[in-house]
Parts: C-alpha cells; sequence; structure tokens
C-alpha cells in the first residue's frame, strides 16, 4: 500500500520521543512505515502517510504513541487499495 496517503498535516498522531524506549514496535506494526529509528529511539519519518490506523500506539508498551484510531478512515483506503487490485467489488462504502 505504498504511496496512499489521507490528507496533508491532518493527522493526530502524536509521539512523545522523551517516553520512547527505542523497542522498535511501531515500526515493525506501522503498515505506511511512518516511523524509524533515529538515535535509538522512534522518530515520525512520514507523517502525512499515517492513515490512522492505530496499530502503533496499541502495541507502543510505554503509551508514547497516540492517535485518534478510525478518523482517517483506515478502511477507506484498505478498500480503495483493494478495488485498484480487483480484490474487492467496489461499492464495499467506507468505514463500515
Amino acid at each position: 500500500m505504498k504511496g496512499y496517503r489521507y490528507l496533508k498535516d491532518a493527522t493526530t498522531l502524536e509521539l512523545r520521543e522523551p517516553l520512547c524506549i527505542g523497542c522498535g514496535r511501531c515500526i515493525e506494526v506501522c503498515p505506511h512505515q511512518v516511523f524509524r529509528l533515529s538515535e535509538k529511539k522512534a522518530a515520525v519519518a512520514d507523517r502525512d502517510a499515517c492513515m490512522e490506523c492505530g496499530a502503533c500506539a496499541r502495541n507502543c508498551p510505554v503509551n508514547a504513541i497516540t492517535v485518534d484510531a478510525g478518523v482517517g478512515c483506515a478502511s477507506g483506503l484498505i478498500n480503495e487499495w483493494l478495488q485498484e487490485r480487483k480484490l474487492r467489488i467496489p461499492g464495499g462504502g467506507c468505514c463500515s
């Protein structure tokens, strides 16, 4: 799903770097490579790639990440991607 974008500068994603322990879990679970490791801590590499699915926040062991999961309509982006690849029938709707 590389290359998909939501709205520029609209994500609710917040990373509190002082709390980060550098475990890398956010990097592992993010489907859009929003994070990278920098000086042994997570950093936001591509904020506008965030589709607000919430995987990073749910998997952060120290709650260094917050995001309003669902507001970016991750299911809508996923459905669009599936339709382009003819893996889903159009008209499936968004966020249902």
